[in-house]
């Protein structure tokens, strides 16, 4: 075995250190800094007037329009919200309100879900025709079925009554349901079905047992927007809802508005909308993480 040894006089030369990388960081992007302006400015005009709305709440007539318009109150006057809710009688429609919604909600939920988990997983002759049906009923404005609406619910005795409110909010918010729910469950792997298919389980125990807790998420996304969307309903309630004890929310605060006209307390006003705000952002609040993953899980999956 021979040994390598340098020559004498001459020195082995060591590998250079290698240089040094440059540095590669981004620069500032021009763009990036307009679109967080904007979204900041878009965030602030939206917060803005809610916070007004929340201290107009707390204030007399006077505050509000004289003193101190967009200052603190001077005094908290939580007497507003007492007065709104009994005297106002916001407290009745809050409750109705509650209860069309919720099951409004509920029907809407499970009609829209068994539609779309069939239009989604079964193929069979008119299932793209049906699906567009549904979908085409998003590009239908509200306002223009308002006549013919209240003839048939005339004609079908659904006036003034909550089961025909919940059953037309069921039917006005079934189009986006099942759009949204079709997608959702498309993307559900074929491989869980199957096994239970194989394990002896019909249609029906495989859609609750199976595919509904595997599609929690898109469930619980579309369920929020279905709440808000009908708790801030107001054209549907006025063509339906005749008896202003029947009244729902959004019909009591403008009926508060209308019949005080230059008596109006606009504390107890701006208390009764806040009492209408804050469940939506409390539901907002509770289920953010749920409504951001089901509105990603289909791209991601």
């Amino acid at each position: 075995m021979t040994n390598l040894t340098t020559l004498p006089g001459k020195r082995s030369k060591s590998p250079e250190p290698a240089a040094p990388a440059k540095s590669t960081g981004g620069r500032a992007n021009p763009l990036g800094g307009v679109a967080h302006l904007a979204l900041f400015l878009w965030a602030l005009a939206t917060v803005a007037p809610l916070i007004w709305v929340a201290l107009a709440s707390f204030k007399s007539n006077e505050e509000i329009f004289l003193d101190e318009p967009f200052g603190l109150p001077q005094s908290w006057a939580f007497t507003n919200f007492a007065d709104a809710w009994s005297e106002a009688h916001i407290g009745q429609y809050f409750l109705n309100s509650v209860f069309v919604v919720l099951i409004s909600t509920a029907g809407t939920m499970l009609l829209g879900s068994m539609a779309a988990y069939v239009l989604a997983r079964y193929k069979f002759p008119g299932n793209r025709f049906i699906y567009y049906l549904f979908v085409s009923g998003l590009a239908f404005p509200t306002f223009m079925a308002l006549a013919p609406l209240f003839g048939i619910a005339q004609s079908l005795n659904l006036l003034d009554s909550y089961f025909g409110l919940i059953v037309i909010y069921i039917a006005y918010s079934l189009s986006f349901t099942v759009f949204f729910l079709v997608a959702f469950f498309r993307t559900l792997p074929h491989e869980i079905e199957e096994a239970a298919t194989v394990d002896g389980a019909g249609h029906v125990r495989r859609f609750f047992q199976v595919m509904l807790p595997m599609a929690k998420s898109g469930l619980v996304s579309i369920a929020i927007f279905n709440i808000v969307g009908q708790w801030n309903q107001y054209l549907l309630p006025v063509v339906i809802m005749q008896s202003e004890d029947k009244y729902v929310l959004t019909q009591g605060i403008a009926n508060i508005s209308v019949s005080a006209g230059y008596q109006a307390e606009w504390g107890q006003l701006f208390a009764a909308l806040t009492l209408s705000i804050l469940p939506m952002i409390i539901v907002y609040a509770v289920f953010q993480r749920q409504i951001q993953a089901g509105l990603t899980s289909g791209a991601v999956k």
